[in-house]
């Protein structure tokens, strides 16, 4: 007679479950830590669309490959923290970052499928996007028209920069096990 009834599953070791938070966890850790980084007092030019450029290809890598772990509360808490990370006007990167996400949802099903040059383009057109949309709102919020440069570079910064994260996400991604199905 066998112990194991059907259908019933063993216990997990609390080991086992330690092992599945962490990898379930990583990625809205490994982003905070990225933006932590970024954010830090170096002194370099634009490192407020660092942070931005960082968050917003985080975000949206992770929203297209493991979705569940880059749920839209998490989105919320992370736009939260650039925008006090970057002393920007609070709301515009928790909005912002909650509309990549969902347009990285609601691409997923073909994005996934498609190579890396197609996700690259489909970044790009976000990151304008996103900086447009964050140069109008800051705009409106502070009752002035800010000079457009600083946006430009933001989406310039943020689509240069997303091969490179691209690829240690990449790594990341495939060393957390088994994706999700598109």
């Amino acid at each position: 007679m066998s112990d194991r009834l059907p259908g019933i599953r063993p216990r997990q070791s609390i080991w086992l479950r330690l092992d599945g938070f962490a990898r379930h966890s990583f990625p809205g850790a490994g982003t905070a830590l990225l933006l932590l980084l970024a954010a830090a007092p170096l002194g370099l030019p634009g490192q407020a669309q660092l942070l931005v450029a960082t968050s917003l290809a985080c975000v949206f890598f992770w929203s297209l490959f493991r979705p569940s772990c880059m749920a839209p509360p998490l989105v919320f808490v992370i736009g939260l923290l650039v925008d006090l990370l970057g002393f920007a006007p609070v709301g515009v990167n928790v909005f912002t970052l909650l509309a990549t996400h969902g347009l990285a949802m609601l691409w997923r099903r073909f994005l996934t499928r498609q190579g890396f040059f197609l996700v690259w383009l489909a970044f790009i057109v976000v990151a304008v996007g996103v900086a447009l949309l964050q140069w109008i709102m800051t705009s409106v919020l502070i009752l002035a028209l800010l000079p457009p440069w600083p946006v430009l570079f933001q989406a310039a910064l943020a689509a240069g920069m997303y091969p490179l994260l691209a690829v240690l996400l990449t790594w990341a991604h495939q060393s957390l096990g088994q994706g999700e199905a598109a």
